[in-house]
């Protein structure tokens, strides 16, 4: 006889029913192999078992599957709800993609998700409103349209046709892409869906900006602007991207100091007395914008210093700022220091202009020195060259001083194109300008610039350097920052009506809210206006003869309902006489501004549609986009419906909650791109490549099931293994759906059991159950769908399997009407019913299949699972006692565990089914341990899965025994009183040929059970 004498200690963990040790010892009674001796009897009573029968396919085409189910759960079903749900609205704003090409895993993931949020609401009964949409204007999209032609050759007209014709080609791709992701919307229907270039969205984008002009936030202005060559337009802050590495030439200048200005202060004068000569050193990585230098600023509370150059002549003295004469050592080498100063000091002062030394009139007047908080002692020399017409610190220090008042007033040589301007002539001469005229100021107008500076003897070092630096995001290329007559909005008097209309707004995750407040507390100005042929007009009038631009309440009033009538396009085909009031006829030479909106403007104004579209809601419950959108389309969004909005009423925000994403990246954590080679289509996804075992068509269900896993708040990760995984994890969820359509399918309805009448093990798997639900129901309720599939994976995986296994015997040897299948078939159809409910809004078409084939439906034409409220369980079913002692037990079923792989390992048994199992109670009065174990003796057969298991009094209770091999141990349970033994040995009786259980008698054919089911035998 062996002993195991050492003490074994309970696990909580219910995988140990499907470990390793588990799957050896625990096999299906009725799935294992049978010898040659028993075949003839196995094969005798095979017919009366209860094995699982279900249609119900273990494997499907999700092609052809999805396909079936696409108009059912996703057109049908969004129209059936629509007109006839009568519960509480809920209303999701779809942010509409560019319609410029094909969909990347962005898109597909951002669809997803919003999808699963508008099912979950109407798993509830609410009534959904999701009118997905399309941006259709824009440069991007003008660019592909003209892929193949010659540009020049085009008229504008002709273009925007092209135009029109690429957007709406790009937008019937993308449909059937969403459609294929099953997404839930109204696909077919026009007013199922929005496009920004449909006739009523513009109309209604117009009208949202006609009530900003009213409120006078709209006015046209000449300031420096981000502009991009490679799109000849202005861009708004949103339309930027910075990249790290961008390569400058920055050049240090000397700039004369005027020696005996009036308004010179004392301490200068007095640092200045013994000089020939000063020069005021300053740093820019823009030496083309030299050209427009109109002042050099100064820090008023930074100190600078008067040094001389120790290898140059006496006469080579600058004025820099002390905390920089470090770092300068490398562009003027050792200094002897002269004196210092503060920068207040250097307030009145000024200096020759830079290039008049090379023009041909007399040297322009001095330009002044000023003081800004703008500069810094991070880089440079402490003085910072000053050119309003590129610089938005520049512009706003000089306007604040008065020193700019009109469009004139400010300097600027670069045209367009990105290039120098004839303008330029009149700052370097023409001699010097013809250097410069026509060149890239980007390119070699800077390089030009550069050598300028070297003949004149101001420059005293180049360098490239390599900085971080603003790009067009869609053309990829660096932009410049330049002064252009445009349309803005003034948002200093309506960003503290945003900031408050959005602290009623939740956001998720809770910290993106900083992000949206800065970006709208950082503005000031939102530059509406772009330089492009396809976009919605600024309806404005211009005057040449004048320069005067008219866009007021009386003139849109005219011209409004003209475009109603005859479409927005009438703009740019109508004569000008169209649109003018009768006041403006006796004036000639007015002509149509030819300013487009700017494309945030057009999908900002979207949130308009909803009092048209949803019944008149007035927000949106929630928007959810990509993690850029704060800069982009929820601060456009926001802007436009507080700047449109009536001043009579607190401001309010056009969404109640705002969702962000981050991005997908590839498995390496790398971010998808061309030419990288590791993009990954969602299409590829769905129907496979060209290699089906390299790349499997796994449908939509794994892609939305990916999808709900990750953490979506972040960026995430995607590729073939995590594919694989995921479609793993989905066949372990289908295959959990068909074992309960196969036990259940032969119990009729009636049959149900009362809850005081299921086993601890049923009420333990209703109480998870019940936990599971209610995670879910949180879950979706918080937007945290990874915590939704975890707990049904969980609960999949580990607590349904260990039921499964403890019950084959139950559900496929006892009879069809025994209380005991009949507890355990109640059981599994509540968890049927609940996990359809819980995977619904996240595997649409499986649980579709499921629900048809409980209801015994056609899959293609029956009742849809979303047309079931989910109606959750009832706290009853809440039941931690039941948890407690389920705990207890799986304590001693570890140490049985642990016996039953030493017997296995010294090859004395290779099924449990072939051991029997004795619970040795102590001898002293029994405590909470011993009692549960009296009380469910008839159930730890069932847990153990063994042939038989007694609980016994004293460790004597069967010492007239003598098996032929045995196993024993003890086991105590944390927080139970007592310490219980353990004996394992082999079955007393012989194997059932029809259950295969030990428990026949040598003299029987069947044993008890089954000779009672089966009561005709032979």
């Amino acid at each position: 006889m062996h002993s195991r004498p050492a003490l074994l200690h309970a696990s909580a963990a219910l995988d140990l029913l499907t470990g390793p040790c588990a799957r050896r010892l625990f096999s299906s009674p009725l799935g294992r192999r049978a010898s040659s001796a028993d075949a003839e009897q196995n094969k005798r009573f095979s017919k009366t078992v209860l094995l699982p029968r279900t249609t119900f396919p273990q494997w499907t085409d999700a092609s052809k599957t999805e396909a079936m189910l696409r108009r059912k759960t996703c057109d049908d079903l969004y129209r059936w709800q629509r007109d006839g749900a009568t519960g509480l609205p809920f209303v999701l704003h779809d942010g509409p993609p560019y319609a410029n090409g094909d969909l990347h895993m962005g898109h597909a993931l951002n669809k997803i998700l919003k999808d699963i949020i508008n099912r979950y609401h109407l798993s509830l009964g609410h009534r959904v409103h999701y009118v997905p949409g399309w941006d259709c204007h824009g440069l991007p999209i003008e660019n592909k349209a003209l892929q193949g032609h010659d540009h020049g050759s085009l008229s504008a007209a002709k273009i925007r046709s092209l135009a029109n014709d690429t957007a709406a080609s790009a937008v019937q791709g993308q449909k059937q892409v969403f459609r294929e992701l099953g997404i839930m919307a109204d696909w077919d229907n026009e007013e199922g869906t929005y496009r920004t270039l449909d006739h009523d969205y513009e109309m209604r984008q117009l009208r949202v900006f006609q009530k900003m002009v009213e409120r006078g936030l709209i006015y046209r202005h000449y300031r420096p602007v981000h502009y991009s060559p490679s799109s000849r337009s202005a861009l708004a802050e949103a339309e930027l991207v910075y990249k790290d590495d961008h390569v400058s030439h920055s050049v240090y200048i000397a700039f004369d100091l005027a020696m005996s200005a009036d308004g010179t202060s004392a301490p200068l004068r007095a640092l200045i007395a013994d000089q020939k000569r000063v020069r005021l050193l300053a740093w820019t990585t823009t030496p083309w914008s030299l050209t427009a230098n109109m002042g050099i600023a100064v820090h008023p509370e930074m100190a600078y210093a008067l040094v001389r150059q120790l290898d140059k002549p006496h006469d080579s003295v600058f004025i820099v700022a002390v905390e920089r004469l470090e770092s300068l050592r490398q562009v003027i080498g050792e200094v002897e220091i002269l004196g210092e100063i503060q920068g207040s000091d250097l307030s009145g002062a000024s200096y020759q202009p830079l290039f008049s030394s090379l023009t041909r009139e007399a040297p322009s007047q001095s330009l002044p020195v000023i003081l800004s908080t703008h500069v810094t002692n991070e880089s440079g020399t402490g003085l910072v060259h000053c050119a309003p017409a590129h610089g938005g610190e520049d512009y706003n220090v000089f306007r604040s001083l008065g020193l700019i008042s009109s469009q004139n007033s400010i300097v600027c040589h670069v045209g367009a194109d990105g290039a120098f301007t004839k303008k330029v002539v009149d700052a370097v001469g023409s001699e010097a300008g013809q250097r410069l005229i026509g060149k890239a100021v980007l390119d070699e107008g800077s390089r030009a610039v550069s050598e300028l500076l070297i003949d004149m003897g101001v420059l005293v070092k180049r360098q490239r350097i390599k900085h971080r630096y603003p790009y067009d995001w869609k053309t990829d290329k660096p932009i410049i920052v330049t002064a252009t007559s445009q349309w803005f909005a003034n948002l200093d008097n309506i960003k503290d009506d945003a900031i408050a209309a959005i602290q009623s707004v939740q956001f998720y995750p809770d910290i993106s809210r900083n992000r949206l407040e800065s970006f709208i507390k950082g503005r000031s100005e939102w530059c509406i206006s772009r330089q492009r042929v396809w976009g919605v007009p600024i309806l404005y009038l211009y005057h040449p003869a004048t320069d005067r631009a008219l866009l007021d309440s009386d003139t849109l009033n005219h011209i409004l309902p003209i475009l109603q009538e005859k479409g927005v396009a009438h703009w740019w085909t109508g004569p000008v006489e169209d649109f003018l009031p009768p006041a403006l006829h006796r004036e000639g030479g007015w002509q149509k501004g030819t300013d487009t909106m700017d494309v945030w403007f057009d999908s900002g104004s979207s949130w308009a549609l909803l009092e048209e579209r949803s019944a008149g809601l007035p927000r949106a419950d929630v928007c959810l986009e990509g993690s850029d959108q704060h800069r982009g389309w929820f601060q456009s969004q926001l802007l436009t419906a507080v700047g449109s909005a009536s001043t009579a009423e607190p401001a309010k925000a056009p969404y109640g909650a705002l969702l962000t994403h981050g991005m997908v990246l590839d498995k390496d954590g790398k971010k998808m791109s061309k030419s990288l080679g590791n993009i990954i289509s969602p299409m590829t996804i769905l129907k496979g490549g060209k290699d089906k075992k390299k790349e499997p068509a796994y449908g939509a269900d794994v892609l939305r099931l990916w999808a709900a896993t990750v953490e979506y708040w972040r960026d995430m990760s995607l590729g073939p293994k995590i594919l694989a995984q995921t479609a793993e994890s989905l066949r372990k969820i289908r295959n959990s759906a068909r074992f309960i359509l196969g036990n259940i399918g032969s119990s009729p309805p009636h049959a149900a059991v009362p809850a005081d009448q299921l086993t601890i093990a049923d009420k333990y798997v209703m109480h998870h159950l019940y936990e599971l639900e209610q995670n879910a129901l949180d879950g979706y309720a918080t937007y945290n769908f990874p915590k939704v599939v975890n707990g049904l994976t969980n609960f999949t995986n580990t607590t349904l399997a260990a039921y499964f296994d403890m019950n084959k015997d139950n559900l496929y040897a006892n009879d069809v009407d025994s209380l005991s299948r009949r507890a355990t078939v109640t059981v599994l159809q509540h968890v049927l019913d609940t996990i359809v409910h819980v995977m619904a809004p996240i595997l649409p078409h499986l649980a579709e299949e499921v629900h048809a084939a409980r209801a015994g439906n056609d899959l293609a034409t029956g009742p849809s699972v979303f047309s079931e409220v989910w109606t959750p369980l009832g706290p009853q079913w809440r039941n931690p006692m039941v948890e407690e002692e389920f705990f207890a037990l799986h304590g001693v079923r570890s140490a049985v565990l642990s016996l039953l792989e030493d017997a296995r390992t010294a090859k004395q048994l290779s099924s449990s089914l072939e051991a029997e199992v004795d619970i040795i109670l102590p001898s002293e009065a029994a405590g909470r341990l011993s009692n549960l174990l009296i009380r469910e003796e008839q159930f730890i057969r069932t847990l153990l899965i063994v042939s038989d298991a007694t609980v016994v009094d004293g460790d004597g209770a069967l010492a007239s025994m003598s098996p032929a091999w045995c196993y024993t141990g003890s086991v105590s349970v944390p927080g139970w009183d007592d310490e219980v033994g353990i004996r394992v040995r082999p079955a007393a009786q012989e194997k059932c040929p029809r259950c295969w259980t030990y428990n026949r008698p040598e003299e029987d054919i069947l044993c008890q059970r089954c000779a009672e089911v089966v009561p005709h035998i032979s």
